[in-house]
């Protein structure tokens, strides 16, 4: 396909595809089309699933990709218009009802100390729906409390005394410190820059997606291409957090460029690998055939270190 077809294509898809596909390989800022997001395809779909008592699924966290979490982490994602009434319901709901002593959400009722993969997600979708910056500081500062020495994070800190960050744990909390700068919040702000400072190096570190002490491939599954990604880490969601926050092109990133060009089919359309098992809402791509999601979120991706290495990407994006 060419880059016109591949445009096309893109804009036939659902209208949260449309909205970015405009926003950022267009170049041409749609509020227009964000705004049907809540009203049509994905986002209304997952807008009716919604119950009277303001959550999805059994709760804030049950089951796992139907819980409310999950939900309004996929709406963040389509890029819901930040303000629709439904998302800021809940977000009232989950920030008045789920906080635990020590400040963060915490759905374990056997866990006294909260999640921080699970806040730095809460943090990401609260920042996006415009959450009360008086009602995220006590999420803030549990996250500053749990970093780790090397400068990530890892959810089995509050559990089993881990040693050594997570890179699920850690792109789940540089996400939503991204997010908290990008919305224009200010408390602790330099320390929320150099902690998500901290956390990119500590996936450069390990070049995406290696060891950084012998090189070798962490895990198989960082290199499969799901969507969505949920909690787990994988190499087109690190690059695309990476691409967000603006951040220029490092060596380190090299190794995980060329994985993802080359899982670019001949047709120059990235496909779905996989998709992590669990009930959810409905379906919006299968597994083996093509992906707007992948295919949009690798175009980003290349478009913006095209810019510094034009090597990357045999198709333009203009």
């Amino acid at each position: 396909m060419t880059e016109k077809d591949i445009l096309k294509w893109l804009l036939d898809g659902d209208v949260s595809i449309q909205y970015q596909t405009h926003r950022d390989l267009l170049e041409n800022e749609r509020p227009d089309f964000q705004e049907r997001i809540a009203k049509e395809g994905w986002g209304a779909r997952y807008l009716g699933q919604r119950r009277k008592n303001g959550h999805w699924g059994m709760g804030f966290y049950q089951p796992k990709w139907t819980s409310t979490h999950y939900t309004l982490l996929d709406l963040r994602n389509l890029c819901m218009t930040p303000t629709v009434w439904e998302t800021q319901e809940t977000m009232s709901l989950i920030l008045r009802d789920h906080k635990d002593d020590d400040g963060g959400i915490n759905p374990a009722k056997t866990v006294s100390k909260s999640d921080v993969c699970i806040n730095g997600m809460v943090l990401n979708y609260a920042c996006y729906f415009r959450s009360d910056e008086l009602d995220l500081r006590s999420i803030v500062d549990c996250l500053i409390e749990q970093q780790m020495t090397d400068g990530g994070f890892n959810c089995h800190s509050n559990r089993s005394g881990a040693v050594h960050s997570s890179l699920h744990t850690t792109l789940s909390v540089a996400e939503g410190l991204w997010e908290y700068r990008k919305n224009g919040y200010t408390y602790r702000l330099e320390e929320v820059k150099r902690m998500e400072e901290d956390a990119r190096e500590l996936m450069l570190q390990h070049r995406l997606f290696r060891s950084d002490r012998t090189g070798t491939i962490i895990r198989p599954g960082f290199l499969r291409l799901p969507y969505p990604p949920r909690w787990f880490y994988d190499i087109l969601r690190a690059l695309d957090y990476f691409q967000s926050a603006g951040v220029l092109y490092d060596p380190r990133m090299q190794d995980a460029m060329d994985v993802l060009i080359k899982k670019r089919r001949p047709d120059n359309r990235w496909p779905l690998q996989a998709a992590h098992p669990g009930k959810i809402h409905f379906q919006m791509e299968r597994v083996g055939e093509p992906s707007r999601w992948n295919t949009l979120r690798a175009l980003r991706v290349l478009r913006h270190f095209d810019r510094n290495k034009k090597e990357m990407s045999g198709i333009s994006i203009s």
